[in-house]
């Protein structure tokens, strides 16, 4: 099927469900799952996004003004994942521990609504990544409408241009505890210092930022492009004093460029 058939597919899925309660991070591809569901629903479509220590600010607030601008329901929920058993000492399953504590709240929520259903916005890229997250999406029943319907990254991008969504070509983004290295500690403050040092990058004009934790050493990854910007146009020597106020010694900027889930990398059997 073309990107259009599984649109129509999604649009059929969604129809089915008769109401719906969304995890909406603000990203791509909830932000897509979301406005179809809208388009299709209506009013029994409710948004909910969760508001914690490693959920930046500025993403929330992209979140609260998606729906606002479509008219959708949106609700906030607290999902503290530094107090979840287990998640601040960062194990290689700690994204099955968040996503466990989340869509119990949702599920909650949901029927709190008279929702039929909860559902996140995985596409089908995300099954050839270390996802743990969807071992929870399994256990209790989320609908991951985007990968049954087939849909890629690129076409949910395409066709969230094609309906003019503002989040068509935003930057990828995970939440701030992707930054260390499993087995880390995970702390507020270490959360805050990521937090700072990307959004300073980010208001220097870089759009696809992660800084990774490794203790002193705050490691930068940048599109290829926007290493060969960092360096002609002199980035490195503010970016290491402000980094220096965050609270890191060092900041590296990694050649291998970004890429998703690098810490991934530590995992065995990983190259």
């Amino acid at each position: 099927m073309d990107r259009f058939e599984k649109q129509e597919q999604l649009k059929r899925d969604l129809a089915a469900t008769g109401g719906l309660v969304v995890a909406f991070s603000g990203g791509v591809d909830s932000s897509y799952l979301l406005r179809v569901a809208h388009d299709v629903l209506g009013d029994r479509v409710l948004a909910v996004t969760a508001r914690s220590s490693t959920y930046p600010e500025r993403e929330y607030r992209e979140a609260v003004a998606f729906c606002e601008r479509y008219g959708i329901p949106h609700r906030t929920v607290v999902s503290e994942e530094l107090e979840v058993e287990g998640f601040a000492d960062n194990p290689p399953d700690r994204c099955y521990l968040c996503k466990r504590e989340l869509f119990t709240k949702l599920a909650a929520v949901a029927k709190e609504a008279g929702a039929t259903k909860v559902a996140e916005g995985s596409n089908a890229d995300d099954v050839s990544d270390y996802r743990p997250g969807l071992r929870a999406v399994a256990e209790q029943g989320v609908l991951s409408p985007l990968r049954s319907a087939g849909l890629t990254k690129a076409e949910i991008r395409s066709l969230s241009q094609d309906l003019g969504l503002p989040t068509w070509d935003k930057p990828a983004y995970a939440c701030l505890s992707s930054r260390f290295p499993y087995g880390e500690r995970i702390t507020p403050e270490k959360l805050r210092q990521v937090d700072g040092a990307e959004q300073y990058l980010l208001d220097r004009g870089f759009r696809q930022v992660r800084v990774r934790h490794h203790g002193d050493v705050a490691r930068i990854e940048l599109e290829p492009d926007e290493i060969v910007r960092f360096v002609t146009e002199g980035h490195g020597a503010p970016v290491l004093a402000r980094f220096r106020e965050l609270g890191f010694r060092y900041a590296a900027l990694d050649v291998a460029g970004y890429r998703t889930g690098s810490m991934n990398d530590t995992l065995p059997g990983r190259a």
